[in-house]
């Protein structure tokens, strides 16, 4: 594996992913303070999430035809622009006004968060060996629970810079930071690093093998399980309801991400090593709608509020960790090195539609059932993940094309 290259690309991923996890909380925390509704909360980031969306599919596309350098420098530019035009947002503006300015803001950040992230991803595939599946899956979850990490330090670091720098200028600060990130990737990372030997049509950025199509509904669902609860719910309940303050709330949640970060890390680990196959992800994905069923349950049975929700997201984040890590690993297992990028982007659109729809039902189902029912709606998305990987291969799918190619290597 080329080592100097993959410490650029993870570099630049661990700048941006700062600067995302900041940006979440900065916008939650300040719009709420001003009085804004949960809907309204959740309306903020639409454009962000359907964007991201749009940004997988045609991004892997870009990357196949341009190579991955070239839309990974994009996404870092096009967070500094977001960054500086939320920092130019006017308090005097009217509500109508400043939600359509933060949605169009969010809405660069949300290319910008996916085109980073689907080729950051990519590169990992680009930069091994084809037979490494066993590396593979450990070089995924430790860049996937790094980013993960980063993000909950993401969150603290925006609690405390809107303390301290207050809006604009905790915009401002990450602005500049990302600059310098950005500057420093496009001139170090190789300018062929991930384009297609054979340049990809349109029919095949939608041309996907069953296992591939399968696998992407599931990511669906796992994502759309997380964020009906995450966007909007638990912060505005431990905010509104248990009366924590910003810190507290940042804090919170920066440390869930954080831990469900460690974990994924070490997922390779806690499986023994063992590359996983589809049973793993529907079976971890039960236990996870078990997780989320359970909180609920014990809320409506008088358990202390704080003590369910903080001890029961624990344990959610640990198992949605599991199921993500496999997730990751399984989709480059089922994709062919030369359309990394086509298949990457793709399945990250599935998990860009999934948070789009947990982020408004986060809104819709807490201004109408509070946070119970956001647990439930997790619970019914977790059952359908689980369900739907049900369906995915038993057994790693490429483990007879890569002992063929071994011997055809030997053979040369």
């Amino acid at each position: 594996m080329n080592l100097r290259n993959y410490i650029l690309v993870t570099g630049a991923y661990w700048g941006f992913t700062l600067t995302d996890g900041a940006l979440r909380m900065l916008v939650l925390l300040h719009f709420f303070n001003l009085g804004y509704s949960p809907v309204t909360l959740a309306f903020l980031f639409l454009l962000y999430e359907f964007f991201g969306i749009v940004t997988n599919l045609l991004g892997g596309w870009i990357a196949s035809q341009m190579g991955l350098r070239v839309t990974l420098v994009a996404g870092l530019a096009l967070q500094v622009a977001a960054l500086g035009m939320l920092a130019l947002l006017n308090p005097h503006w009217t509500e109508g006004l400043s939600v359509a300015w933060v949605m169009c803001s969010q809405a660069l950040s949300g290319i910008a968060k996916d085109l980073t992230k689907m080729s950051s991803k990519s590169a990992i595939k680009v930069l091994l060996p084809p037979d490494a599946k066993g590396t593979l899956f450990t070089w995924v979850a430790v860049l996937t629970g790094s980013k993960n990490a980063l993000k909950g330090v993401g969150f603290f670091v925006g609690g405390f810079l809107l303390a301290t720098a207050g809006f604009s200028g905790a915009l401002w600060i990450m602005a500049g930071a990302l600059a310098v990130v950005w500057i420093g990737s496009w001139l170090s990372l190789p300018r062929e690093m991930g384009k297609a030997k054979s340049k990809a049509g349109w029919r095949e950025v939608l041309s996907k093998s069953r296992e591939i199509n399968v696998l992407c509904v599931a990511r669906f669902f796992l994502f759309g399980a997380r964020d009906i609860w995450f966007v909007v719910g638990v912060p505005v309940f431990l905010r509104g309801v248990l009366g924590w303050s910003f810190s507290e709330v940042g804090a919170f949640m920066a440390f869930w991400v954080i831990g469900y970060g460690l974990i994924q890390g070490a997922a390779p680990a806690i499986l023994r090593g063992r590359a996983p196959a589809g049973g793993v992800a529907a079976t971890i994905a039960f236990v996870l709608a078990a997780v989320a069923a359970a909180i609920p349950l014990g809320l409506s049975a008088g358990l202390p509020p704080a003590a369910m929700i903080i001890g029961g997201l624990a344990v959610f984040g640990a198992v949605f960790a599991l199921n993500s890590a496999v997730h990751s690993y399984l989709i480059l297992d089922y994709t062919d090195g030369d359309k990394v990028a086509l298949n990457v982007g793709f399945y990250y659109m599935a998990n860009a539609g999934g948070r789009l729809v947990g982020c408004l039902l986060s809104g819709v189902l807490y201004q109408a059932a509070g946070l119970p029912g956001c647990l439930w709606g997790a619970f019914a998305f977790a059952v359908a993940a689980a369900l739907v990987a049900l369906k995915l291969p038993r057994e790693a799918l490429h483990a007879e094309k890569l002992a063929a190619a071994s011997v055809g290597a030997d053979g040369d």
